[in-house]
């Protein structure tokens, strides 16, 4: 089989290499169809210090792909289903993943693609609790969008943030993968949505989307558009990935008793803040990081009703370093997706 290693840093390779053996009991082969792009890809492709691995490695931390083969006492899967694996390997056993909150294990193994073995290879093995069915009509490179692209989204709006509809909400790079899916998921519930671009052909395509307020945050300080748009009075929740950049101008957005979930900090770790503003402000500050499994089922029945992800463009596995540097170097309107 083909598949796509990285050797050290910026040095990815396309290998053949052994089939995997027969699927054991309780796991599934799965023929990878599609990898959809993440910055974990373009930060494991730098050899950022904190993935600690083995090299060489098989890159890709979010994929879909069908089944192929069963191993015995595989009762949730039949040859031909599509799948997207869940894209860490958690214990299955500890109380968080007893509760369904796999994003949460206390004795995950790491994240597939940046500390272990990833998903850019045409088979694998993976254990049946660890895979989500695509319903029907759900295109491969949609559902590869389901684990991060869509299922980060979900945890971060509604299970953490608990939008609700009608609220109004900051969504920081309306243009990323993960920006795009928040503009879409907030207005379908009848948000009013505010977003922030580096360029006006950005802006004009978040506002396709739905976006109401679109701000260029290269011409023009996006907290000061904000309250100025919204009377002084801020938004309920402000969408946060970008990091230190946006970090306290995302908190002056914030309506009092307002909430704030991130997730991502491209722009920096570390960040000074105001304490009394904090708790006098009353905010309410969430950290996020990946899903669990309902929400990756939930990301593909959204998927399932027209709620697509936004492709930006699709490589082929021979070129999926021409996708991470496209990424990399924030070209994109949402997702890159590599096609095997």
């Amino acid at each position: 089989m083909r598949a796509l290693r990285l050797h050290g840093d910026r040095d990815l390779r396309l290998e053949t290499l052994d089939d995997p053996p027969p699927p054991g009991p309780g796991e599934v082969r799965v023929r990878v169809r599609a990898v959809a792009l993440n910055f974990l890809d373009v930060w494991g492709f730098r050899g950022m210090a904190f993935a600690k691995r083995k090299l060489p490695q098989v890159a890709g931390v979010e994929a879909a792909g069908e089944v192929v083969a069963i191993g015995e006492g595989v009762t949730r899967f039949s040859v031909g289903d599509g799948v997207v694996p869940y894209g860490a390997e958690t214990c299955g056993e500890c109380r968080a993943c007893r509760e369904g909150r796999d994003n949460l294990c206390e004795n995950v193994k790491g994240i597939m693609g940046f500390h272990i073995d990833g998903m850019a290879r045409e088979l694998m093995n993976r254990p049946e609790r660890l895979l989500v069915k695509v319903p029907a009509g759900v295109a491969f490179e949609d559902a590869a969008c389901a684990a991060i692209g869509f299922g980060t989204v979900q945890h971060m709006l509604f299970d953490n943030a608990k939008l609700e509809p009608g609220e109004e909400i900051l969504v920081h790079a309306g243009g990323s993968g993960i920006g795009t899916a928040a503009i879409k998921m907030a207005k379908a519930i009848g948000c009013t949505v505010y977003t922030t671009v580096g360029d006006d052909e950005k802006g004009e395509k978040a506002r396709a989307l739905g976006a109401d307020h679109v701000i260029n945050y290269k011409t023009e300080r996006f907290e000061g558009e904000v309250r100025r748009l919204t009377k002084r009075k801020g938004v309920d929740v402000v969408f946060e990935h970008v990091g230190a950049d946006t970090w306290n101008g995302s908190l002056l957005c914030l309506k009092r008793g307002g909430r704030l979930v991130t997730c991502g900090s491209t722009s920096g770790v570390s960040t000074q803040m105001n304490l009394m503003q904090l708790f006098q402000q009353q905010y309410r500050i969430f950290g996020s990081f990946g899903c669990s499994m309902r929400n990756i089922a939930q990301s593909l029945e959204k998927m399932a009703g027209g709620m697509t992800p936004v492709i930006d463009s699709t490589f082929p596995l021979a070129d999926f370093q021409q996708g991470l540097e496209r990424l990399e170097g924030r070209k994109v309107f949402g997702k890159v997706v590599v096609t095997l």
